[in-house]
């Protein structure tokens, strides 16, 4: 969905959602009215949510504002990196091509197994004696 020059996109990843709002600006990445610093404090996660502008080469070209909620910290990170990816290609479409093949525009699909019944958890079962 594009209104005027801002760009936006839905991102997924297990159990978080992220709304990814994309304006021409100067590289700001805003999370929940958190710098990006502040709200991802694993180094990892911050170069995954700014891994498709790297890749593009549009790091210092958009500001982006970011609402993500549900799961956690790198399940939100994942979230939000499909959201950038998809924005992304609003923008521009013919970097589909280059985040596809870098595979951030595929929704990672996993989600936590549930626990069955008789056991202890999802596999889990209760340790077995004989007597």
């Amino acid at each position: 969905m594009e209104s005027g020059n801002v760009f936006y996109a839905t991102g997924k990843r297990k159990d978080s959602v992220a709304k990814v709002w994309l304006a021409p600006g100067t590289g700001k990445v805003v999370i929940n009215n958190r710098e990006m610093d502040e709200y991802f404090d694993i180094s990892v996660n911050r170069k995954a949510l700014v891994a498709p502008l790297v890749l593009t080469e549009n790091s210092d070209a958009f500001d982006i504002r970011v609402t993500v909620m549900g799961g956690g910290q790198t399940g939100q990170a994942g979230a939000v990196r499909h959201g950038v990816s998809k924005a992304l290609v609003l923008v521009d479409p013919e970097l589909r091509a280059v985040l596809k093949s870098a595979g951030f525009l595929t929704r990672d699909a996993r989600k936590k197994e549930r626990k069955k019944y008789g056991k202890k958890g999802a596999r889990a079962s209760f340790q077995f004696s004989k007597r």
